[in-house]
């Protein structure tokens, strides 16, 4: 680099907080040189992969967003590295930042990286090195679009790089964090869980989820806890897609060919290996449908294959249409990694906010799709739509209206009072006063509390940047009150409990709506056939409601909240604990999402493990 052009990017604290501020519109290359990116080293998988594959071990050009806060820790603005042993009750010493160096440092003042990768420090700075560049993928203009929070009260999320002794990882909602663990395999060599990517991936995606979609937590459905795990993985094969020394390397083992077994599809390989004794935990590239595993419906992490399998099918595919294009592997890979940003995170903003399954994520996903890319032109929605057939996510009998041509934009009918989008907008306040002033259009009985859950504003991007008009998004919930009567619910019959209902409603600027999904009530809420079909639909939902609490019941999946001093007892938690709020139970996923595999002894009131 010319001496002029180094003076020019040797930048003051002040500058750089400038450009800070306005670093989205700065570009990542030129970030890098301006120092708005920290230069760290992390492994692209696990230390067991780096030893057999070199191609796959140590990235040494990995580049995390670089804040004005930095701190100790490490710690920035939405994460605290806290690195504190339960087991043994020791906190070991932190990470230190160093300003002048634009790094984190050992005890001796040297950058930490693969040369000391060996020290614990090493391994807290690993761990923060990748949920920081996480958390920058789901925001992103190809994501999500908007700052996102999380799933309980606070700005942080902690995470705790050497947790105890254990097989295991998992992100806890009720202790804000997430939990990494290190234990010593067959031979004797240890293996921790903080510096396998893909685990911390894998429970940083249950955090954005639950972030983004808290009411997920109190799901009856198994496949709203599968989908937690779906995220999950999913988090973990799309950041890892996104590296481009790691696409490189994956393109040359495949020759452009996902289908075979790669690097990618496989998830978690030095824990799988140690725990499992195969080359990975889970796969992504696999076969697996509604139908093959309908028998496990009861074990989440089985059941999320299925939809994962899926997404990876359309990665496949999408891989498959550029290179017939004529693109070079590198080209159609990085294409690749672009749209399936944008078709698969976009749409988790097009959910609705409770009691999610598979089939709402196809929905999504299509719909995302047709906002984004309304002509179509090379076939995508067709694309998807097979492949979410293929997997029994979506029927046949579907394929017909869900093809049908139609308007990009609509509005809702007979609303009664008119609210200016920007006014809906401006606060959770006004948005409810939008649904109160307008409940029979909406579907929402009269009688129920309805609870903004969420409202955001969000500017996403499509093909070659391109900006969407900006979005404004409500989630918006009610309880039904449902009494567990009969033999079926065991110990729980006689008593009352509330199913979750609502839906999410996105508008552009203009007040033109988006998209509108909903989970209904089983009780009638305004007048016409709409309103009739939307109360039979609340209907079908609370048998399935209440046919899924018998089967937990049935299956002994359900235990109470035990808690001691320290927080939860992680040994003897059940997939579904009990609660009881203002004298009515309700049952909530465990608060312990973890990157275990389903076990088949975990059922039938035995004890479970700390994630089920």
């Amino acid at each position: 680099m010319p001496n002029e052009e180094r003076e020019a990017l040797s930048l003051t604290a002040e500058d750089r907080n400038v450009l800070y501020a306005a670093r989205r519109y700065v570009g990542l290359a030129l970030e890098k040189k301006l120092g708005l990116r920290i230069k760290i080293g992390v492994y692209f998988q696990d230390p067991l992969v780096a030893e057999q594959h070199p191609e796959y071990g140590f990235d040494n050009d990995f580049f995390v967003p670089w804040e004005p806060g930095l701190a100790d820790g490490p710690t920035s603005a939405r994460f605290a590295v806290v690195d504190y042993n339960a087991d043994a009750e020791t906190l070991t010493p932190p990470a230190k930042w160093n300003a002048k160096l634009n790094a984190f440092v050992d005890s001796e003042g040297l950058p930490l990286g693969r040369e000391s990768k060996n020290a614990l420090q090493f391994h807290q700075v690993h761990v923060w090195a990748v949920v920081q560049n996480a958390l920058d993928y789901f925001e992103h203009g190809n994501g999500l679009g908007r700052k996102i929070l999380w799933g309980f009260e606070g700005s942080r999320l902690i995470v705790v790089p050497h947790a105890g002794y254990g097989q295991n990882a998992y992100y806890d909602r009720r202790s804000k964090s997430l939990q990494f663990y290190f234990f010593n395999n067959g031979e004797g060599r240890r293996v921790d869980t903080c510096l396998s990517t893909d685990i911390i991936n894998h429970e940083f995606g249950h955090a954005v989820l639950d972030g983004i979609r808290p009411y997920f937590i109190e799901a009856i459905s198994p496949e709203t806890a599968a989908f937690h795990e779906f995220v999950g993985d999913l988090t973990a094969i799309l950041v890892a897609f996104r590296n481009n020394k790691f696409r490189r390397a994956i393109g040359a083992e495949t020759q452009g060919d996902l289908s075979v077994d790669n690097a990618l599809a496989n998830i978690a390989a030095e824990f799988g290996m140690a725990v499992e004794n195969r080359p990975y935990l889970r796969t992504a590239n696999n076969k697996e449908t509604m139908q093959s595993v309908a028998k496990y419906r009861q074990q989440p992490h089985t059941l999320s294959q299925v939809l994962t399998g899926a997404v990876f099918d359309i990665i496949f595919e999408l891989s498959r249409q550029y290179m017939k294009r004529d693109h070079t592997i590198k080209e159609a890979f990085a294409y690749t990694v672009i749209r399936i940003q944008q078709m698969a995170i976009q749409a988790l903003d097009l959910l609705p906010p409770v009691d999610a399954t598979f089939r709402d994520y196809a929905l999504a996903m299509l719909r995302a799709e047709e906002i984004a890319n309304p002509t179509d032109p090379e076939g995508y929605r067709d694309m998807m739509l097979d492949i979410f057939i293929e997997r029994g996510i979506l029927d046949q009998a579907e394929r017909e209206s869900l093809q049908k041509r139609r308007f990009v934009f609509n509005r809702i009918d007979n609303i009664k009072v008119f609210h200016d989008v920007n006014s809906i907008a401006s606060s959770r306040a006004e948005a409810y006063r939008f649904l109160d002033d307008n409940r029979e259009a909406l579907f929402i009985p009269r009688n129920v509390d309805v609870i903004v859950a969420d409202l955001f504003t969000a500017e996403k991007l499509t093909r070659e940047s391109r900006r969407l008009p900006r979005q404004i998004v409500m989630q918006y919930v009610w309880r039904e009150d449902v009494l567990l009567d009969g033999p079926r619910f065991g110990t729980f019959s006689g008593q009352s409990t509330s199913m979750l209902c609502g839906g999410t409603l996105a508008f552009d600027e203009n007040g033109n709506v988006m998209a509108w999904v909903r989970k209904p009530g089983s009780a009638l809420a305004g007048r016409g056939a709409k309103a009739e079909a939307e109360v039979l639909d609340g209907k079908r939902r609370l048998d399935e409601f209440l046919e899924a609490m018998a089967e937990r019941v049935k299956h002994g999946r359900i235990g109470e909240a035990l808690e001691s001093a320290r927080g939860m007892i992680g040994g003897t938690i059940a997939p579904l604990t009990a609660r009881t709020v203002d004298g009515a139970l309700r049952f909530e996923l465990a608060p312990h999402f973890g990157i275990h595999a389903d076990k088949e002894d975990e059922m039938g009131g035995r004890q479970w493990q700390i994630s089920s």
